[in-house]
């Protein structure tokens, strides 16, 4: 424990501090933090021999050497060493604070240790190896199974070896030359797919940053960076030019672009961000590159002066010499890392610099106004610019560049990068590697070093923000952040350019938005899983009060409550109290798609549902029915398992929702099933839930009826067991009541016995561009010969249905625009979309519907004068088709007696006619029946029978008249006429 007063450590248990009296708080225990680390492991070889002939002094000395030497060179690239164990040493580079650079410094201090071991007359091998741990904050101990490969990567390695893993060679790929290795591990089902490292160049970049594609949305940018230059050449003066922007912006790729574009010599230095003596690490490198002339200032920046200001008046007067020749730009990269003596020098070259053309170039993050907030206040020769993201369009066009990618991986890409070029440039690597659309490492790493560096407050604040998502209110981060003040640290992160202020969801409140969806997963994975458990459920307490106003509030709340049982579980406490309250929530969300009818949505939350209630229970069946109401209407294969579980249950209840959905399929697939096997399940099916009480259940038995009376062709039977379907559902609060059921109530509507004003009254609760009322206009709209009107409608029909993701349901409207280009003459369009409509039905299995377009396709085959197809389509249409079906065999009668007339065969004809009349009087349907008199006139017509003919005419007629088929009448009159 640590005094408060005096920093005194005390053993635990102390209540006052040993040194100076003062009294011990208690200490909270350390935050533990998920991360990426890398760990490196080495140990010697051939100690034992080495302690055998060894004096036990001269062996204590030489391993204090080999220590000491190994914690020393571990420590200047930035690691922590963990733990000696006997001959071994591991260390961790990451913790406590993660640099993007963690890997390379790995693999720096691995290759120089290995050079230094020989050194103390020692051998020893090493493993370096990249993976997630937990680590508590502040202290060196790691776990996780990234520790355990670097080990067996260790024991692998010859003496004098190193072996990397995988994610370590992907972080690292441009500053190392390696061989593929293959490691037999113990404990591992596979052999370690590694590395041996060859070589390392010092100076090498880890990943090489891409500076040959084109520029891209950047032509403002180096306008600018132009006219900084013009200035320094036109007023002989150091002008001073900061360019800010967040990693991967894309700032290095303007820099290139700028210096290929002018007159200039141009010198190159970087800060770091470790090591020993680096104030003037960037200085060092300019004048190094400018050789011999530089070596006397470049002693005095070594050894430092004697003088105030000596060092930085030294290097101003070189700087002025050499751009005394040619204009000179001096780029100092990665300004935020470095010391305030060097931004001293920067300054004063900046303020006294004259008669010479230098501009200095600093390359920064935002971070370094953090650190030097009055950065060019105050000078007249500088400018500061920020470089903002990309915009979708031009990450469009590098992801082009770069070789592009399938369109919905581009999307998935565009998402995620948010604008950096960076994060677009190694997406798009990794997919061309290896397929994967995942986070890279390099970018992984960047993100979590500039999450680890933030103040403890500031990234508990940001952290929090990310268990809300992408978009984060301002009031939750506070309820989730308690003691903590958050507003500063929301100021403070919207300054580092990691969040954005966005429009708030919540009246009232403040919202915000992670200026990359990558920055909040970075935030989001710190979190133990604990950690991550106990905050969505906070924020779910939180929503209940606060969310009210949220369309989505049960979506959301489920997904919250959903992730907490979650990671109880996965860290083996599973909690069924938050499970249920999940799955409830998002059950409710469901039927409240379905009854949108969004059923991918409802599909997904619903199977969401399920999988978080506990079986058996009310709340567990009632998804679950409704879960399989929805993949029956939609003919999914999913369907088929869930039937099964259902009819093997021991519940007669839940097996007779199993038997009732099989046979709604079967009804749909228009199998050879009996119907009257079907009709008498539903009698039996009606009986046991009215005992029951089973509201669900017996709106699943009025949903079979009204199947059995739509295929039979009755029109009034099917409406009057609609209307108990939603009768019984509406009393269940059945998922998608309004679904199937307006679905199935439009056919009745459309062809059943009502004139237009009663249609439009059928469907006067929807709105006009709900799918059932613009059937009904459609229909409407056709039957009084407006067929431009009628054509938009299905039009729109086909639009909105593949927006439902209800690709099947558009051949419906489909058949109807071939019906309408039939009456207009365009037989070849009508035929066009009859294709259509017979690919979607055959596709998903839709055999009922699929036989009745195949007999219209046989009347339009008829009418474009190919009797042969025609008669194949029609007797194919009848045998897809159910006994009961009689429509099919109504149609495909009147095809073959109309045929059977043109080839005189005029007794035969008036049998097929009179036969396709008793079929369509077993409907209800008024255009099947005038259709039939029209065919039994057509065929008295070409014998000669003309009064026959006229009757039949008669009655089709009135038929057409009373139910405004106006287009038709029209016809009929004019055969009329003729006779």
């Amino acid at each position: 424990m640590r005094c408060p007063s005096c920093g005194q450590e005390s053993p635990d248990g102390f209540r006052f501090c040993g040194s100076c009296g003062a009294a011990l708080d208690e200490q909270p225990a350390p935050r533990e933090v998920r991360k990426v680390v890398t760990v490196v492991f080495c140990d010697l070889t051939g100690s034992t021999e080495l302690g055998h002939t060894t004096d036990p002094e001269a062996l204590r000395a030489t391993m204090r050497g080999y220590y000491e030497e190994m914690r020393t060179i571990l420590e200047r690239h930035g690691g922590t060493v963990e733990k000696f164990i006997g001959d071994a040493v591991m260390a961790v580079f990451g913790v406590p604070v993660s640099h993007e650079d963690d890997a390379l410094r790995a693999i720096r201090a691995a290759w120089e240790m290995r050079a230094a071991v020989p050194a103390l007359g020692l051998r020893a091998r090493i493993g370096v190896n990249t993976g997630e741990v937990v680590a508590g904050e502040g202290d060196s101990l790691v776990t996780g199974d990234a520790v355990n490969v670097a080990a067996r990567l260790e024991q692998a390695a010859e003496p004098g070896e190193v072996l990397i893993g995988t994610e370590t060679r992907r972080l690292v790929r441009d500053a190392v030359e390696v061989e593929p290795v293959d490691v037999t591990a113990k404990g591992k089902p596979e052999p370690l797919p590694s590395f041996r490292l060859l070589d390392v160049d010092p100076d090498a970049a880890a990943v090489a940053r891409r500076l040959d594609t084109p520029l891209i949305g950047r032509r403002e940018e180096l306008e600018q960076l132009r006219q900084t230059f013009d200035r320094a050449v036109r007023e002989q003066r150091c002008q001073l030019f900061t360019l800010l922007g967040t990693a991967g912006v894309g700032k290095s790729r303007l820099v290139a672009e700028f210096l290929a574009s002018v007159d200039a010599r141009a010198l190159h230095g970087r800060c770091l961000d470790y090591g020993e003596g680096i104030t003037y690490w960037p200085v060092v490198s300019i004048l190094k590159q400018l050789g011999e002339r530089a070596n006397e200032t470049l002693a005095l920046v070594v050894d430092g002066g004697i003088l105030p200001n000596e060092v930085p008046w030294a290097v101003r007067t070189l700087l002025e010499s050499v751009a005394s020749e040619q204009p000179l730009v001096v780029v100092f990269d990665d300004v935020q890392w470095g010391e305030e003596t060097f931004f001293d020098l920067v300054d004063h070259v900046a303020d006294l610099s004259r008669g010479a053309p230098i501009m200095l170039l600093c390359v920064a993050r935002p971070e370094l106004l953090d650190k030097r907030p009055a950065w060019g206040g105050g000078k007249l020769n500088a400018t500061t610019i920020l470089l903002e993201p990309l915009s979708a369009e031009q990450c469009a066009t590098l992801i082009a560049a770069h070789g592009g990618v399938t369109d919905d991986v581009r999307v998935r890409i565009l998402e995620a990068a948010d604008g950096n070029p960076l994060f677009v440039e190694e997406m798009v690597a990794l997919v061309h590697e290896s397929g994967d659309v995942s986070v890279p490492s390099t970018v992984q790493a960047l993100l979590q070093a500039r999450i680890d560096q933030l103040a403890v407050d500031e990234r508990s604040v940001i952290e929090r923000g990310a268990v809300e998502g992408q978009v984060f209110h301002r009031g939750a981060v506070a309820e989730l952040s308690r003691p903590t003040e958050v507003d500063p640290h929301l100021v403070g992160l919207v300054r580092k350019e990691l969040i954005l202020p966005a429009p708030a969801a919540l009246a009232g409140d403040q919202a915000f938005r992670f200026r990359h969806l990558l920055i909040r997963d970075a935030a989001y994975d710190a979190l133990p899983k604990q950690t991550r458990a106990e905050l969505h459920e906070q924020f779910a307490d939180w929503l209940m009060t606060h969310g009210a106003q949220l369309i989505e509030l049960d979506e959301i709340l489920g997904y919250h409550l959903e992730q907490a049982a979650r990671y109880e579980g996965e860290l083996g406490r599973t909690s069924s109290e938050l499970a249920a309250r999940g799955g409830e929530y998002l059950a409710a969300a469901g039927r409240r798609a379905a009854a949108r009818d969004d059923l991918p949505a409802a599909l997904k939350l619903l199977t969401r549902a399920v999988a978080l209630q506990v079986e058996g229970t009310p709340a567990w069946e009632a998804a679950f029915l409704d879960r399989l109401a929805l993949l029956t209407e939609s003919m999914d294969p999913r369907a088929d398992g869930e039937l099964e579980r259902l009819e093997r249950s021991t519940d007669s209840r839940l097996q007779m929702h199993g038997r009732l959905a099989r046979r709604l399929l079967a009804l749909d697939a228009a199998s050879d099933e009996s119907f009257d096997a079907a009709a008498a399940l539903a009698r039996e099916a009606n009986e046991l839930f009215e005992g029951l009480g089973d509201e669900r259940g017996l709106a699943a038995a009025a949903d079979l009826e009204a199947q059995l009376a739509w295929v039979r062709s009755n029109a009034a039977d099917t409406l009057a067991a609609v209307d108990r379907f939603l009768l019984h559902a509406a009393r269940a609060k059945r998922v998608n009541f309004g679904g199937r059921s307006n679905i199935t109530r439009v056919g009745p509507i459309v062809w059943g016995p009502f004139r237009p004003e009663e249609m439009r009254a059928a469907v006067e609760a929807f709105p006009p561009t709900a799918h059932p009322r613009m059937v009904i206009e459609s229909v409407i709209a056709e039957r009084e010969g407006r067929y431009d009107d009628a054509l938009e409608f299905t039009a729109r029909i086909i639009e909105r249905l593949t927006e439902l993701g209800l690709p099947w349901m558009r051949a419906l409207p489909l058949q109807a625009r071939g019906n309408i280009f039939r009456k207009l003459g365009r037989l070849d369009d009508a035929a066009a979309v009859y294709e259509q409509a017979i690919a979607l039905h055959e596709a998903h299995g839709r055999d009922a519907f699929l036989s009745t377009t195949l007999v219209s396709a046989a009347g339009l085959r008829y009418e474009q004068g190919d009797h042969e197809e025609a008669l194949r389509l029609a007797a194919e249409g009848e045998r897809l088709g159910g006994a009961e079906d009689v429509i099919n065999f109504a149609m495909a009668a009147r095809v073959r007696a109309r045929i059977a007339a043109d080839e005189g065969n005029h007794e035969g004809a008036l049998v097929l006619a009179r036969e396709a009349s008793e079929y369509a009087h077993r409907t209800d349907f008024p255009v099947e029946h005038g259709e039939t008199h029209d065919t039994l006139a057509y065929v008295h017509r070409r014998a000669g029978r003309v009064a026959e003919a006229r009757d039949e005419y008669e009655q089709a007629l009135a038929i057409w008249e009373r139910y405004c088929w106006a287009a038709d009448a029209e016809l009929v009159r004019a055969s009329l006429a003729e006779l």
